[in-house]
């Protein structure tokens, strides 16, 4: 287990079977109560390395894609923040 926030960071388990879930790439494996469990293989060393993590190596905690998009959604959230007020007497105003 990979992910840094799951309860079994750090964990080694026999993987069963790798295969498509709810729209997902998971891996099988069986649980300490002996129960198949599935883990998204992008929580474990199954997954190929992103080459933008291999390549920042630390450096860079965001692509200029996703900062590019979280902009982008954040001039849409303002924009509708100044649809929202109105200027009376030179005074702004809330709806």
């Amino acid at each position: 287990m990979t992910h840094p926030f799951h309860p079994l960071y750090g964990s080694e388990f026999d993987v069963i079977q790798i295969k498509q879930c709810w729209g997902d790439e998971r891996v099988a494996y069986l649980g300490g109560d002996g129960k198949v469990r599935f883990l998204s293989t992008g929580w474990t060393s199954v997954a190929p390395e992103d080459p933008f993590v291999r390549v920042a190596a630390g450096r860079a905690a965001f692509r200029v894609s996703d900062l590019v998009a979280l902009a982008s959604l954040l001039d849409g959230l303002a924009g509708e923040d100044r649809a929202g007020r109105e200027t009376h007497r030179g005074t702004r105003t809330v709806k």
